[in-house]
């Protein structure tokens, strides 16, 4: 078997990430990943891209921003693949959002069939929960939901 190219083309990046090649010319605009040029002015990307790529990808799906990304990827080396340490360091800038996450998920699964502060009044625990749409003064949006506290219906 041949060794694997050490450049890829932009739809064989495409292929092996499985990110759409706009989504990689995009991602290069933003400065999240580079090419190089050939004569031709085609892109040529390092094997290594494969890795910001997925790392990029990972971050999406956590619901971080492409500037929370970029920040991350800024602190790895350039022109080289980064060692695990660097990676590490580079995921561990996440840690805490990921924990606010699973906070979040767990509190909505924790509420998901009481009242969340909307702000409806149409469940028949409002009443209770959210009297004449209390949680509104808390701000917008799912206020209990969001970690505000419901206040006692005993009280």
């Amino acid at each position: 078997m041949a060794p694997p190219a050490t450049y890829l083309t932009i739809a064989e990046l495409s292929v092996r990430s499985g990110a759409a090649p706009s989504a990689l010319r995009y991602y290069e605009d933003q400065g999240l990943i580079s090419a190089e040029r050939t004569s031709g002015n085609q892109r040529r990307y390092p094997r290594y891209m494969l890795r910001r790529i997925a790392f990029i990808r990972a971050g999406r799906q956590l619901g971080l921003s492409l500037r929370d990304i970029k920040k991350a990827l800024d602190t790895l080396p350039d022109g080289k693949a980064p060692t695990k340490a660097q990676w590490s360091r580079a995921a561990r800038a996440w840690q805490a959002r990921i924990d606010d996450r699973i906070a979040d998920l767990q509190r909505l699964s924790d509420t998901l069939d009481g009242c969340i502060g909307c702000g409806c009044l149409s469940l028949r625990t409002c009443a209770l929960y959210n009297p004449e749409d209390a949680a509104a003064d808390l701000g917008t949006g799912a206020r209990y939901l969001l970690g505000d506290e419901r206040p006692d219906p005993a009280r």
